[in-house]
């Protein structure tokens, strides 16, 4: 799965942005992979939706396929790699590893709603859709 490691503050998250005023929320998601990453994608499906409960905000997560291009650095990320669920699990931050986690699932799209850190009480399963 590909992320970032975000220059403002180091860790390992997934590609994303806010949308512009004028696109839709698919083409947001190629700009944004593109801009921070270098990768052009294809939208195939939502896979999620998260609420940070502290912030209110509210993050739409897509699975996506490569198009071309090749990964590099950029003005956002130090990094970009791709990495295993394993490797997901082991270095990411709970409230992002479950987007990319939940994306594998057959089940989809889940819902959750965290704190900013962690997923809110009854929603720490990988599987469980709330």
């Amino acid at each position: 799965m590909l992320v970032i490691k975000r220059r403002d503050n180091g860790n390992w998250e997934p590609p994303g942005g806010v949308l512009e005023l004028d696109e839709t929320p698919q083409e947001g998601v190629v700009r944004e992979v593109l801009e921070e990453t270098g990768i052009h994608v294809e939208v195939e499906q939502l896979t999620g939706v998260y609420k940070n409960m502290a912030r209110g905000i509210v993050a739409l997560v897509f699975r996506c396929k490569p198009s071309g291009g090749e990964e590099r650095p950029t003005s956002e990320a130090t990094a970009v790699e791709w990495l295993t669920p394993d490797k997901i699990k082991n270095n990411m931050g709970e409230v992002y590893a479950i987007r990319l986690l939940d994306a594998l699932e057959a089940n989809i799209p889940h819902t959750r709603s965290h704190d900013g850190k962690n997923l809110s009480p009854n929603q720490s399963g990988q599987t469980k859709n709330n």
